[in-house]
């Protein structure tokens, strides 16, 4: 992850060094050499993912002079992602980033214990179906919806015991299928209210300036400039649902025409489901500069 990107322009490698530098660990020799299974450790994969996308960024801008304040007219991103599109906003700058994201992968993993929780994506369930399958299957349990991802595409999060209930009883609310999540903990719940806690804290004292492009937020779906917003709504999103959905069908009515995915290929398909807009993901140099030339 970003070797290619680190090879070929000095502005990715600055964003490595700058990451590593903050967490003080040799996080870009992980994301280049691994081992594989400590890179995905959340603590190390929330950070490495973040530089991966703002290192893409910064290669677009520099090297290929799209300039985000002059093209954007939001930024968004899904969960950790919020924190990436804050910090290509300006409002969080990438050594403070880094370290957030340090410490929130840290909180929700030890927020419950291994084993004890549990995510299950719902295939072709609207929210509504999800909600429902979920009040159903908690029976006293936490049991949630997680993610709003897509037209046909939820996750639901809480007690193992519950989200096993709810893949069990999918087909009884008219939902095409439930599928367990490779997860080492249950997101977006209120199992993760320790890890909120320490997130109230750590977001208490960093330094958080207003967006040059509006951000918008996972558990509002809308866009948040003020700084006081922002941190609220950060910490409400470790334990809140990540309305993506949502977010996607608000940019497209106030007159977003592309979406541009940076550094990875997660969340086009998301879009591609929702709105009409077909999008674009920019990864390599080469997806880079041919995003350039077509600006």
């Amino acid at each position: 992850m970003g070797a290619a990107l680190a090879d070929a322009s000095a502005a990715a490698r600055e964003v490595f060094e700058e990451v590593d530098e903050a967490i003080g660990q040799h996080l870009f020799r992980l994301m280049t050499e691994g081992p594989a299974d400590e890179l995905t450790l959340t603590e190390n994969a929330q950070p490495a993912i973040m530089a991966n996308a703002i290192a893409t960024l910064r290669v677009l801008e520099h090297e290929g002079g799209v300039l985000l304040s002059e093209k954007a007219a939001f930024v968004a991103g899904h969960s950790l992602g919020e924190y990436s599109a804050l910090c290509a906003a300006g409002a969080l700058d990438l050594a403070t980033t880094a370290r957030l994201l340090k410490l929130r992968g840290q909180a929700m993993q030890s927020a419950v214990p291994v084993g004890v929780g549990g995510m299950a994506a719902l295939l072709g369930a609207t929210l509504e179906q999800a909600q429902a399958v979920a009040e159903a299957a908690a029976e006293g349990e936490v049991c949630t919806v997680a993610n709003d991802n897509a037209t046909g595409q939820v996750v639901l999060s809480g007690h193992a015991g519950a989200i096993g209930r709810a893949i069990a009883r999918c087909k009884e609310f008219g939902v095409k299928a439930g599928m367990a999540l490779p997860v080492s903990a249950p997101f977006h719940c209120p199992l993760m209210a320790p890890a909120a806690e320490a997130m109230a804290a750590a977001l208490a004292g960093a330094r958080i300036e207003a967006p040059f492009v509006p951000v918008v937020a996972n558990v509002t779906a809308a866009p948040e400039s003020d700084p006081a917003e922002i941190r609220a709504r950060l910490v409400e999103q470790v334990t809140g649902m990540v309305r993506w959905r949502e977010s996607l069908l608000a940019m497209e009515a106030a007159g977003v025409a592309q979406f541009v995915e940076l550094g990875a290929k997660v969340l086009s398909p998301m879009v591609k489901r929702t709105v009409k807009a077909e999008p674009v993901s920019v990864v390599t140099m080469a997806d880079i500069e041919g995003f350039a030339r077509g600006m």
